[in-house]
């Protein structure tokens, strides 16, 4: 018996969504059989594109096209919404990051997808890079003894045109700044690799763009564990993007992986030898974006999901908690305090 496919219609056409669709593309058993944007050009390019019926009504395109999932890459702020109204007509939802810019968002996302019985996907793709993936194999077998500093610096350029191009871009309503929006995903390697933050302190700030959040920023993370971890963050560098990297220190390891996305191994130094690292070299690509190749290994994932032969890389409830240790981010900088994790409610 053949394995089983399945449908998948996007909402969202915007900057990310060509990743989307090429991953869709080499991936035999997730079909794309519609788009969605309110902006006709974009959605009726899309369709053309891909060859698939496009529209400008997401409660249109759920009663026309028959699908299993629905993948949504719309403005930040929208995604809970979009998510709910998928997972109440019994559709698997694929969110892009950040799940939600609020942790009610998040909590009513995830529980009207466990109210339908329907998977929950959150988009880390950059965990599953080859680089990134070796790291943590290292940490799981315990190569880096105890951790003590663990660094993200995320050196990007984002010009006032990019912010331009889209109203919601830069506001507090559907977006946040550096650390929510492009940085989002170094925030998650951190508590993912590192482990849970304890507390943490940050400082933001506007410096260059004409938008209501930060442009830069750094905050400064006390682990559980004990290890200290600190993370620069920046649209604001010069001529272009420079740096988004990731390095561990521990008592008996020592790892940098650079490049623009987190794509090359600069460093890789243990005390004790591993078959793992001859594989570092192999490891190593060169993507033409800050985007990284990770989406095609994500979406192989949400198949194998869908199909019951694994579970989610990083379901709600993971996606949640990279979204509250950016809040804890923005709840310090705004109060000058130290904001242990995690998050009281606001009641």
């Amino acid at each position: 018996m053949s394995a089983p496919k399945f449908r998948v219609a996007f909402l969202g056409c915007g900057r990310i969504s060509s990743h989307h669709f090429e991953a869709l593309a080499r991936i035999d058993g997730l079909d794309l059989v519609a788009v969605c944007d309110t902006a006709e050009a974009r959605a009726r390019a899309a369709g053309g594109q891909r060859a698939v019926p496009w529209f400008t009504s997401y409660e249109q395109m759920l009663a026309q096209v028959p699908c299993d999932v629905v993948a949504i890459a719309t403005p930040s702020g929208l995604h809970p919404q979009h998510g709910i109204i998928a997972a109440r007509a019994g559709k698997h939802v694929v969110s892009e990051k950040p799940m939600a810019i609020s942790l009610a968002g998040a909590d009513a996302l995830v529980q009207a997808c466990d109210d339908a019985g329907v998977h929950l996907f959150v988009v880390k793709q950059n965990r599953l890079n080859a680089t990134v993936q070796l790291l943590k194999r290292a940490l799981d077998k315990g190569r880096f003894g105890r951790l003590y500093m663990a660094n993200a610096t995320v050196r990007w350029a984002r010009p006032q045109e990019y912010y331009d191009q889209a109203p919601w871009r830069g506001t507090w309503e559907f977006d946040g700044g550096a650390f929510m929006n492009q940085a989002s995903h170094y925030v998650d390697l951190m508590q993912w690799l590192v482990g849970p933050v304890e507390s943490v302190m940050a400082k933001t700030a506007t410096m260059a763009r004409r938008i209501e959040a930060e442009d830069s920023g750094a905050a400064l993370l006390k682990f559980r564990n004990g290890a200290i971890g600190v993370i620069e963050v920046t649209m604001l560098t010069f001529p272009k993007n420079y740096e988004g990297s990731f390095t561990l220190l521990g008592e008996k390891g020592t790892v940098k992986i650079g490049g623009t996305a987190v794509n090359r191994i600069e460093h890789w130094q243990f005390a004790d030898y591993d078959d793992d690292d001859k594989l570092v070299e192999a490891a190593n690509t060169s993507p033409p974006s800050v985007y990284g190749y990770g989406h095609e290994a994500y979406y192989r994932n949400v198949l194998q999901a869908l199909r019951g032969e694994s579970g989610p890389d990083t379901d709600g409830r993971g996606g949640r908690k990279s979204l509250e240790l950016i809040l804890g981010i923005y709840e310090s900088a705004k109060t000058g305090r130290e904001v242990p994790l995690p998050l009281r409610p606001k009641l």
